[in-house]
């Protein structure tokens, strides 16, 4: 399969996340800030880590609709796929940042550092939803 990059969508940071080069397991890899040169971020660790796919969390409402956010996640994802050339695909991330919240906070994690990892952690969520669908 070869590795994945997760990208999830936020209007201040993007969090990040890779797999292994197998496809089995997620990593978090932190964020980006949103307000940077995210396509230049993005093309480094495409480069740096072997990128063969690209995955942008679609944050659709718990009806299935899709408000401002998604139309937002949806530009960004036709961008990064059309400016990097790697097939790119968007992905359902309903109550991925409460997953990684929930797991952050049982491994005892305070709240200064959960408010840093939070974005990364979402983003391996979201990301081993991912390779488990597949």
């Amino acid at each position: 399969m070869g590795r994945v990059l997760a990208l999830d969508h936020g209007t201040v940071r993007i969090g990040v996340a890779v797999s292994d080069a197998a496809g089995i397991v997620a990593h978090p890899r932190g964020y980006i800030d949103a307000g940077g040169s995210v396509i230049d971020r993005v093309r480094e660790l495409i480069t740096e880590l072997e990128i063969e796919r690209i995955v942008v969390g679609l944050p659709v409402s718990l009806d299935g609709s899709e408000g401002p956010p998604a139309v937002a996640a949806r530009a960004f994802a036709a961008e990064i796929g059309e400016l990097t050339g790697i097939p790119t695909e968007l992905v359902d991330e309903r109550f991925t940042t409460a997953i990684a919240e929930r797991a952050l906070i049982e491994t005892g994690t305070r709240r200064e550092r959960r408010q840093r990892l939070r974005d990364g952690a979402a983003a391996a969520v979201l990301l081993q939803d991912w390779l488990e669908s597949r």
